[in-house]
Formats: C-alpha cells, sequence, structure tokens
C-alpha cells in the first residue's frame, strides 16, 4: 500500500523511525497492561518511549491512532499457524498459540484493556476487528485443507471454525478473570473440531 493514504502511524520506513516506533509502540502497550485505556496519553507515552512528544504528536496524532498501529503491530509479529496435517491437530494449535498469549500477564492485560475500550469507542473497535482478521485468515487455510481432505462438509465456512476456537478463551478470560489453561484451550479446539464435522459451521447459501 502506498503511505500517500496511510492512516498516522502505518509507515514503516527503516532506521531510528523504525526504532522510534518500536519503543512508542512497547510504551503503549505496556501503559495499556498496566493502567488500561483510560491513562493513555501522548505525552506520558513519549516519555516513558524517551522520545520526543513533538515526535509522537505528528505522527501518531492521537491515541486511538497509536492503539491502532499498536493492534497492526501485534497482528504482524504473530507467529504463523502450524499446519499439522489433521484439523483437530492444527485447531489444537491455534487454541494453544491463543490460550498463551491471553495466559501472558502483559499481552492478557493489554487485551483486557483493548476490548473494553472497544465497546465505547468506535475506532478502536475498527482497529481490534482488523486484528483479529488478519489473525483468523492466516489460520483459515487449515481448515480450507481439513475440507480438502474430506474431514469436513465441503460447504463448511473456515473462517467461523477458527472463531470459534478462540470464542471460549476469550469469554474465561473476560468473564472469570482468569486466564484459560492448557486443557481449556484443548477442549476449545475439540468442541469446534466437533461441531464443524457436524456441520455446525456451513456457510448460509446452502448445505454442503
Amino acid at each position: 500500500m502506498s503511505s500517500m493514504g496511510a492512516e498516522p502511524g502505518t509507515v514503516r520506513p527503516g532506521g531510528r523511525t523504525a526504532r522510534v516506533r518500536a519503543a512508542v509502540l512497547q510504551a503503549a502497550g505496556d501503559t495499556l497492561a498496566e493502567h488500561g485505556f483510560a491513562h493513555l496519553d501522548l505525552a506520558d507515552i513519549a516519555r516513558r518511549a524517551e522520545v520526543g512528544k513533538t515526535t509522537v504528536y505528528r505522527r501518531w496524532g492521537n491515541v486511538t491512532s497509536l492503539v491502532a498501529d499498536l493492534l497492526a503491530d501485534m497482528a504482524e509479529q504473530s507467529l504463523p499457524r502450524t499446519e499439522t496435517g489433521s484439523l483437530l491437530g492444527d485447531l489444537t494449535a491455534n487454541a494453544r498459540l491463543v490460550q498463551r498469549t491471553l495466559a501472558d500477564p502483559r499481552q492478557g492485560a493489554l487485551f483486557k484493556a483493548v476490548i473494553a475500550a472497544a465497546t465505547c469507542d468506535t475506532r478502536t473497535a475498527e482497529s481490534l476487528h482488523r486484528f483479529y482478521d488478519t489473525r483468523v485468515d492466516e489460520w483459515v487455510p487449515c481448515v480450507q485443507q481439513a475440507i480438502d481432505r474430506g474431514e469436513l462438509p465441503g460447504n463448511t465456512d473456515p473462517h467461523e471454525v477458527v472463531r470459534a476456537v478462540s470464542a471460549p478463551l476469550y469469554y474465561r478470560l473476560l468473564t472469570t478473570n482468569s486466564p484459560p489453561d492448557e486443557a481449556a484451550a484443548d477442549r476449545a479446539a475439540e468442541a469446534a473440531a466437533a461441531a464443524a464435522r457436524a456441520g455446525a459451521y456451513l456457510r448460509s447459501n446452502g448445505p454442503a
């Protein structure tokens, strides 16, 4: 994509600018994890990142643009999908990756803060949706391969299957204030695989 129409914080040149961006995003993530969205302040982020306030204001402009760039960076830095050769194996790998992220003290707190902010801030909600769309798209080929192998009905919606894996893990984090463990991840993968095999995630335009 050309940088001409990019939102603040989305241009990625190398050198010093890249180092500044990395430091600012680290500081923003730390602040979100420690204090939540309401306490994000560009001047404070600049101080924590040890960069000039003018640089931060010029590049990001406001905290929602900064959070959007943070989520974009997190999506890019996330581990790629694991392909095991079976639907359950692939979904289990996906579930355990999500579980490890949510169980991490910093990352789990960060996601809770962003999700909370997304309920009342439209731009943050849009950024969060883009983050999850990116991660779901990364794992969709695993489900498509299972369809091609005959493990799932041909009209299965791969995106819905991937979403079904992580949904109970986020629900547990947000409703119990306790991060999911590996057993919860395995159950989520098994449930999603069983439901997919039973045809629970067929596309709406007809049966397989």
